[in-house]
């Protein structure tokens, strides 16, 4: 399936869940601090910006803040927070589309990367940032890190959540980069709802390849927005690239 397909009526509409999950004020909250900081009073841009889970609050910063979105149902959700002053959209696809203006961030958290399936569209993804930032300017990524050393040999599924009504497994293709993530929802009855998504998951000395490549150099990088320590152990990352001041490309 396409992204547009899988991010339809019915996913967006079940997106947002206020208050709880990646929507608890204690999740959003050190995303929006760092965001803001590194924003540096300037113009924020954000890469799959869905239904507004973080620009809204952002904008409620006073950070200017646009977005790129290839899920016209996931703007629709976003439409009834802000209006389309408040957080300009642009439809398409976040390696490809353009967004008016400069920009002194960019930013791409949940994931959302691995959403591009091959790694040229996500080498694409580096270099559009690249286009849409000024000179010093900083492009943010939110990524886990492939959690292969718990997958038992001879096997291509791990189990990685699970609570009442609720199952979460990723299967994989380790050849190609390529996971599919599960997610089963289920009541008292027999029968189970499914939402599947397919992602290229990318090592983080990849990630900083893709970086260079498209002109960046990586700044720091934490096991979470609140800046703990990334170490062998961390199951995702919070990177942030950066682009040479103007003196330095010159």
């Amino acid at each position: 399936m396409r992204q547009d397909e899988i991010w339809d009526v019915e996913a967006a509409e079940n997106y947002d869940t206020p208050g709880t999950g990646v929507f608890a004020p204690e999740v959003l909250t050190p995303m929006v601090d760092r965001l803001a900081e590194l924003a540096g009073g300037g113009r924020a841009l954000e890469f799959a910006i869905g239904t507004g889970r973080v620009a809204v609050p952002l904008a409620e910063r006073g950070v200017p803040v646009a977005g790129i979105e290839l899920s016209r149902p996931m703007i629709a959700q976003l439409r009834e927070k802000v209006d389309e002053a408040t957080v300009p959209v642009v439809v398409g696809d976040m390696a490809t589309a353009t967004a008016p203006g400069e920009h002194t961030l960019v930013y791409l958290v949940y994931n959302t990367i691995s959403n591009l399936l091959t790694q040229a569209e996500q080498v694409e993804c580096f270099r559009n940032a690249a286009r849409h930032l000024v000179p010093g300017g900083r492009f943010v990524v939110e990524l886990g890190v492939p959690d292969l050393r718990t997958l038992p040999p001879g096997q291509r599924a791990t189990v990685w959540h699970t609570e009442d009504g609720y199952i979460g497994l990723d299967t994989y293709d380790v050849l190609n980069q390529h996971l599919v993530s599960h997610h089963f929802r289920f009541g008292e009855g027999r029968q189970a709802r499914l939402f599947r998504s397919p992602h290229r998951y990318i090592w983080p000395a990849e990630m900083d390849l893709m970086a260079q490549l498209a002109g960046f150099e990586l700044e720091s990088r934490h096991a979470d927005w609140a800046g703990a320590e990334f170490t062998g152990e961390s199951d995702s990352h919070v990177s942030v690239y950066r682009l040479p001041p103007a003196a330095d490309r010159a």
